[in-house]
């Protein structure tokens, strides 16, 4: 599969603060790439340098073919950008907003009108388009959002925490849109905080911090690197909880606000009987005893958790 984004040791600094640090990533055409990371991580630093929003210190970024910084036009042409705030205009109908970005891309007054009823019909909003925006849901403001940045049919789109603020059916009618996309064979570069999004919709993830990539794989490749399944141990006394976890196997965890010990176990079913086991034996009364495999929640707390960051700081130096 061709790589429809290339970035290699790209470095980006606003002061002393090193935003971007020697990031590399690649992303296949026609797939959805996740990057997952914590508040301040790069994701949308990084989305700005490959949209051509802002120039990398240092380093070579390629997309669709083009160099971003010696062809900047060019990559303009093959991407679309849907960033964190809605871009619509919310007292003009769905209608009229698209029509009014397809004549700012220059696509001319019949055409312009085409493509906004092409894009309503698609996304589902033809019946809602002579409404005004202010109007819409939060999913349908999120859509015709969605749908203004593919007026000119982008290579590649990037959606920079898409669904940041909107309820589950919002969220799920973005994610519907972005798999039609996809489908019809565009590459979606995705930046999110709910790891849930990047599980539903990513092919691939990368997980930055420090403006660097720590992690890149599969989804459930990346459950794997915490050691397969894990056993959930919930007990009907918080008292007990520590208790608990003694008995588990080895990388015990707790959470007391939910009274649950988890603990990763390589054989399921030896584990499941060797716990029930002794925790009958300790005379602890389990209100739930669960296998299941790791979240990808799991795996982003593990890799840019604070000892994490240190020890890939040391690495650094």
């Amino acid at each position: 599969m061709a790589d429809v984004i290339i970035v290699e040791g790209v470095r980006k600094r606003f002061g002393e603060k090193a935003a971007l640090d020697g990031l590399d990533l690649r992303v296949g055409r026609g797939t959805v790439h996740g990057v997952l990371g914590p508040n301040g991580a790069g994701k949308t630093t990084a989305v700005r340098v490959l949209a051509t929003l802002l120039r990398a210190d240092e380093g070579r970024v390629e997309v669709a073919g083009h160099d971003v910084r010696r062809r900047p036009d060019e990559v303009r042409r093959r991407i679309g950008l849907l960033g964190q705030h809605a871009a619509v205009d919310e007292e003009l109908s769905g209608r009229q907003n698209l029509d009014m970005f397809g004549r700012l891309y220059h696509l001319g007054a019949r055409h312009a009108r085409v493509r906004a009823e092409e894009l309503l019909e698609r996304f589902g909003l033809a019946d809602t388009g002579g409404k005004a925006v202010k109007r819409y849901s939060g999913g349908m403001r999120r859509r015709l959002d969605l749908a203004a940045s593919l007026i000119t049919d982008p290579e590649v789109l990037f959606l920079d925490e898409p669904t940041t603020g909107l309820d589950p059916r919002g969220r799920a009618e973005v994610w519907e849109s972005v798999r039609s996309l996809v489908g019809g064979g565009t590459t979606v570069l995705l930046t999110t905080q709910y790891l849930e999004e990047a599980d539903q919709l990513a092919d691939r993830v990368s997980v930055i911090d420090g403006g660097r990539v720590v992690a890149d794989g599969t989804p459930d490749g990346l459950k794997r690197r915490l050691g397969g399944d894990r056993i959930d141990v919930v007990v009907r006394d918080a008292a007990q909880l520590a208790r608990t976890a003694d008995l588990l196997p080895a990388g015990a965890t707790v959470d007391a606000d939910r009274r649950l010990a988890s603990a990763p176990v390589t054989d399921r079913m030896e584990a499941l009987t060797d716990v029930v086991r002794a925790l009958r034996d300790a005379g602890i009364d389990a209100e739930d005893v669960a296998l299941r495999r790791p979240t990808l929640d799991e795996v982003f707390l593990s890799l840019t958790g604070p000892g994490e960051r240190t020890k890939l700081a040391k690495e650094a130096v």
